[in-house]
Parts: structure tokens; C-alpha cells; sequence
């Protein structure tokens, strides 16, 4: 697996050819569950905005979930910037060198923690991400099913006892990301390159010609359905759009949003009544979640700011809504203007 990354893995990604752990954490955290093709331009933002833990330590959550917005998942921006703060403020801007202490820190998981601790320090152990976890599971034809708490200790037993085990300052990084090479480029999910694969002759799955029936999980969270109304409040000079803050826990927490209504009579309720008759629907469209679709529908007014103040919120001018943490269907609404 050294061998083969040396000669066949990805070598040119932003966060790659270095050891400095802030990049590393921070390219680790943008991938969970993102695509390498949407995170590079985010990571590049990122890291010109906060070069170092310290820049992103001092900045404003506001300032993160901004740069973040579009990226999904935003409790992890909001983890990336505790675990900033708590850098700073308790390992004095340096990151800790081992994986268990890694892991104590907000945000970070167990995998996470072990990226970062044998691509930047060389430690033995072992990461498990899904495409690392693909990897093994096919390889060793381990059929345990990855819903049990039990089967994902005994891969995680299994994945250790594959490290490597001398040289490991040099070992150990290129391992890592050769496993996470391999599963990104070549152990694909459903036409995998086995022709491609450097331990296809090891490899169980291939053996039984079966590879998609790997890795086995058997429990799926079942998907859910939630229709919402924006009013999307604007001054009749059009340069100010009122917005309110998510309340967390929730989708979208703590991000600006146009405010929110389980029914287009709840959002009429909080229009003045002179204005009522100038709501307007927009076209409604469907954004999805992991677990959930969101069928918005949003309805614009124009009103003075004056006549429009409910409890929550704010207006915010035409140049300073554009750099808050917006989701990404508001921030395509908002758009439209």
C-alpha cells in the first residue's frame, strides 16, 4: 500500500504533501461526507481567510458559518471553530501529537483524530472513514454487520492489525492516505477497479466476484418529509432582506434565514395586515437533506422596515447579507432579487 501511493495516489489536493495538522484537521473535517470537488475551493477560501488556528480562533462564528455556507452540515463549522478556541486557549496553538488526545477535542471523532495523528506525527493507528472502511471490508470479506457496535470494534481491531509496523514516521502517512487513495479512486462503491487495485489478489470480495455486497449494514435511518414557508421580507427600496438566526438544535442551526413557518397562515399572521395583499409565492422546489427533504416555498413582500419588526431578527443591507452564514436554498433565493 506505501509502494502504491508513492506511485498511484492522489498527490496534488490542496491539504496534501504537508504536516501541518491545522491543514490537515481542517481538510479531514470539510471531507466528512463532502466531495473532494466541492471541498477544494472551500478549503482554499478557507485557508487564505484563516491561515492559521489562531486566525480562525480569533474570527467570529459568524465569520466561519459565512465562509462555510453552502457546505452542509454546519455543526461542523460550528466544532471547527471550539476546537480552534480550545487550541488556542489550552494547548496554546498547537496541536496535540497523539490521537487520544486529538479526540477529546470538539469535532474531532475517533477517525478524524487518527488522520490527523499518523499523517502528521506518524502514530500507529488506524483510520476508518467510509472509503477506508469500503477498502477493508472487502478485502478481508468482513460480512459482520456494521450496524452493531460489536462488528465495528472487530474491524477497527482488524484495521489496526494491518498498520504498518517499522519506519513509521514514513510509513504511517503514506499508508494512511494511500487507504484513503485507494477507496477514493479505486475500491469505488458500485463499479469498483479491481483491475486497478494493488491487493486484488488478496482481496475476499473480488474472489467471490461480489465486491458491491460489502462492507454489510443492515440498519437505514428512514427518510422524512417537511414542507416550510419563507417570507422573504424586503424594504421597498429593495437594499435590505430581513433575516432571523436558526435556533439550535435544528436544521440549520444557528445560521441566518429567512424566517420560517410550518403554513402559509402562520407566515400571513406575522405580515401587518396592510400589506398581506402584496405577498407573493414564489416557485416552491425541494432541497434534500441526509434524512429529510425540505419542500420550501418561499413568498415575498415589500414593505417599509419600519412596518415589518417581529421579536427575532434583523434587517440586513444588500452588502452585508451576502457574507453571513446563509443555507444554501435562502442563499439561492436571496439571489434571485
Amino acid at each position: 500500500m506505501v509502494a502504491w501511493q508513492l506511485l498511484h495516489g492522489r498527490h496534488d489536493l490542496p491539504w496534501q504533501n504537508t504536516r501541518d495538522p491545522y491543514r490537515v484537521w481542517l481538510s479531514e473535517v470539510m471531507l466528512q461526507q463532502t466531495q473532494v470537488s466541492t471541498v477544494i475551493g472551500y478549503f482554499q477560501r478557507f485557508v487564505t481567510r484563516f491561515p492559521d488556528v489562531r486566525a480562525l480562533a480569533r474570527s467570529s462564528l459568524d465569520d466561519v458559518m459565512g465562509l462555510w455556507s453552502g457546505l452542509g452540515y454546519y455543526s461542523r463549522a460550528r466544532n471547527l471553530h471550539r476546537c480552534a478556541i480550545e487550541v488556542v486557549q489550552h494547548w496554546d496553538g498547537v496541536f496535540p501529537g497523539d490521537a487520544r488526545t486529538l479526540a477529546s477535542l470538539p469535532g474531532i471523532g475517533r477517525s478524524t483524530a487518527a488522520a490527523i495523528a499518523s499523517l502528521c506525527f506518524g502514530e500507529r493507528v488506524a483510520i476508518l472513514d467510509a472509503n477506508v472502511r469500503r477498502v477493508l471490508t472487502r478485502v478481508l470479506g468482513f460480512d459482520a454487520d456494521l450496524a452493531l457496535h460489536s462488528s465495528q470494534q472487530r474491524l477497527w481491531d482488524a484495521a489496526t492489525d494491518l498498520l504498518p509496523r517499522r519506519t513509521l514516521e514514513q510509513a504511517m502517512p503514506r499508508y494512511t492516505q494511500g487507504m484513503m487513495d485507494l477507496g477514493a479512486t479505486v475500491c469505488l462503491p458500485r463499479r469498483p477497479l479491481c483491475d486497478r487495485c494493488p491487493v486484488q489478489s488478496q482481496c475476499m470480495a473480488h474472489g467471490q466476484g461480489r465486491p458491491q455486497a460489502y462492507p454489510v449494514r443492515t440498519r437505514t435511518l428512514k427518510r422524512s418529509a417537511l414542507s416550510v414557508w419563507l417570507l422573504w421580507a424586503r424594504s421597498t427600496s429593495r437594499d435590505a432582506v430581513w433575516l432571523q438566526r436558526r435556533p439550535s438544535p435544528g436544521v440549520w442551526a444557528g445560521l441566518h434565514c429567512l424566517p420560517w413557518f410550518d403554513s402559509r397562515a402562520a407566515l400571513e399572521d406575522q405580515v401587518p395586515l396592510d400589506y398581506r395583499a402584496a405577498l407573493r409565492d414564489q416557485p416552491a422546489f425541494t432541497h434534500v437533506l441526509t434524512h429529510k427533504d425540505l419542500h420550501l416555498h418561499p413568498v415575498q413582500v415589500e414593505l417599509p422596515k419600519k412596518a415589518f419588526a417581529p421579536q427575532a431578527g434583523n434587517w440586513f443591507e444588500a452588502d452585508a447579507w451576502p457574507q453571513l452564514g446563509l443555507p444554501a436554498p435562502v442563499r439561492r433565493i436571496l439571489l434571485q432579487a
